[in-house]
């Protein structure tokens, strides 16, 4: 199965479908599996733990994987990208910040730079400064985004960046959504929620359980799972999980966790990994299509199908 695109052509894959590179989600195991089935396997490199890291890339066991980091932390600490660029990896995407002080030395070793955007501004910045691909993220994904929406982010980015390959991202999570974004101009989809169920990925059984019967409906958009967890993200990116008994009890209690964060988030953390009404289910609004747990390459080729029979036929509506 394959769909070729500008992307496939300059990633040298035979389907325009990336994995988000999901912090403790995107291991090596789940990028190889993605990537052996014909996409682009990012591991999430995420807060830029290089140990954490280099066992992913053992994992990965020999294909030919990318991955992800977080711009604003990378200022505080790049060893990690240091190191995967003097591995030779494939691919870097560079998300949350400016990209260029690291842009030059990702080009120069050779991999492709491929930066995450979540303004029409940022992707005409992230074109200047030399970004091979260029990811168009919606507020619907899960994890970390911006606040607009995919639906007229992605033409905009198409329009404004020229010959360069625009990858949408958020709530795309089956063939309908990618058919869809190649419509609007894209070369390709990037998909987190999708993947996050399957056997492959770091996520917790408990987490993937939570995922496959949450809904997109029960989603939110908030700063409080970063705020317990002490991590210090910028205002203009929160974080969509679904919601849970954790998050409802503090929702708009912004005084009451200003006041007593220390005790809340030591409650947090004592929580066990597995219990979902306290720890965040990390999806986004396409959670109503995920459905079972499978391999990430059962998911692909019902991605690639469905996206396939919808490109060569008209849609039922108008038949």
């Amino acid at each position: 199965m394959a769909i070729h695109t500008q992307l496939t052509t300059l990633l040298d894959i035979d389907a325009p479908i990336i994995l988000a590179p999901m912090a403790g989600v995107a291991g090596g195991a789940l990028a190889a599996a993605v990537t052996r089935a014909g996409g682009l396997g990012l591991i999430g490199g995420g807060y830029g733990d290089p140990a954490w890291v280099e066992r992913q890339w053992e994992l990965a066991d020999g294909a030919d994987v990318g991955i992800g980091f977080i711009n604003w932390k990378l200022s505080e600490d790049d060893r990690a990208l240091r190191s995967c660029l003097e591995r030779g990896v494939k691919a870097v995407l560079l998300s949350f910040g400016d990209i260029t002080p690291f842009a030059s030395a990702v080009k120069s070793s050779g991999a492709k730079l491929i930066a995450q955007v979540q303004t029409l501004e940022d992707a005409k910045r992230a074109a200047d400064a030399g970004a091979d691909v260029i990811v168009a993220q919606g507020t619907e994904a899960g994890g970390h985004s911006g606040q607009r929406a995919t639906l007229p982010l992605v033409p905009a980015v198409v329009d404004a960046v020229g010959n360069i390959p625009v990858v949408a991202a958020g709530g795309i999570a089956d063939g309908r959504g990618l058919a869809a974004a190649l419509m609007l101009g894209a070369a390709g989809v990037m998909c987190g929620s999708a993947f996050y169920p399957c056997d492959e990925a770091l996520s917790h059984d408990h987490a993937k359980d939570s995922a496959i019967s949450g809904k997109g409906d029960d989603t939110i958009y908030s700063g409080l799972f970063d705020m317990v967890r002490g991590l210090n993200w910028p205002s203009e990116w929160k974080i969509r999980t679904l919601s849970n008994n954790f998050s409802r009890r503090w929702a708009d209690q912004d005084r009451a966790l200003a006041e007593h964060l220390s005790s809340i988030a030591a409650e947090y953390r004592a929580a066990a990994p597995g219990d979902m009404q306290t720890v965040p289910t990390i999806v986004g609004e396409a959670a109503d299509l995920l459905t079972q747990r499978r391999s990430a390459a059962d998911t692909m080729a019902d991605i690639l199908l469905t996206a396939q029979a919808l490109l060569g036929h008209p849609p039922a509506a108008l038949t």
